[in-house]
């Protein structure tokens, strides 16, 4: 008997996900990551399988991973985003709950102009 532990089930869930969202030229995917000190976000041309723009808690003032450094990250995103000439996007929450700081990424990347 094997031990799942939450990680595996994150996964599992992130792999059903991914089986009917993909994102093309018109329509990216904008994939979220979290480890337990940064947040990441990219957007994504599955067709040709390049990252088109990025940004993280790297790139922005922020040093944790909490819902305030996520929002900077979403906003930080959009901005990139739109400056590629990219308007729409389908959200990938990457097997993630949405809530907490999922939800603050994809609210703030909403109010910067993404739509998704």
């Amino acid at each position: 008997m094997s031990t799942i532990n939450r990680k595996a089930i994150r996964n599992r869930v992130h792999r059903r996900i991914r089986k009917k969202l993909s994102g093309t030229a018109v329509r990216p995917r904008l994939a979220v990551h979290f480890s337990n000190q940064h947040v990441y976000a990219q957007v994504i041309d599955d067709t040709k399988g390049v990252t088109l723009c990025c940004a993280s808690t790297l790139d922005a003032d922020a040093k944790q991973a909490n819902c305030a450094s996520a929002a900077k990250v979403g906003i930080l995103m959009a901005e990139r985003a739109l400056a590629a000439g990219i308007t729409e996007v389908v959200f990938d929450r990457g097997g993630f709950l949405y809530h907490g700081k999922v939800k603050a990424l994809a609210d703030a990347a909403r109010e910067a102009g993404l739509k998704f």
